[in-house]
């Protein structure tokens, strides 16, 4: 078995705890917006730099690219972004695994926009995982 996507999970699983810590730490004395704009800059830089050294960065015309792809990636960004926003703001505002686990309700959100949207589909204790991370989170959120 191909444990390979398990393991590139884990690592973003392991440096999204991490961004929660630091941004934690960063936002003292600094606006939430212009702290994502900081982490935002970062993040193209560090790929910019990655694909320039794996030389895979191979510019195609726009024109050429599907049109449904570029309109789920630009929609894809602008969630990102205000998901970024908002997870700022509540870091300011709340404890770093309040709002770290309420964020993490995206894998409940998840699993069921892949259901509706994607066609896939999880096993019944796939499920029950599913929601008892839901129910995890509303308890580290709600003590």
């Amino acid at each position: 078995m191909d444990l390979s996507w398990q393991l590139w999970a884990l690592g973003a699983a392991l440096f999204a705890a991490a961004t929660a810590v630091l941004s934690k730490l960063g936002l003292q004395g600094i606006d939430p917006n212009l702290a994502t704009l900081l982490r935002t800059l970062v993040v193209a830089v560090v790929l910019l730099a990655v694909l320039l050294l794996s030389g895979q960065l191979q510019l195609q015309p726009l024109q050429l690219l599907p049109r449904r792809s570029l309109l789920a990636l630009a929609l894809a960004g602008l969630a990102t972004g205000l998901s970024w926003l908002c997870y700022v703001q509540a870091l300011q505002l709340g404890p770093v695994a309040g709002v770290a686990s309420l964020d993490k309700l995206s894998v409940l959100l998840v699993a069921v926009l892949g259901a509706v949207f994607l066609g896939e589909s999880l096993s019944p204790a796939g499920w029950i995982g599913v929601l008892l991370m839901g129910a995890g989170a509303a308890l580290v959120a709600w003590p």
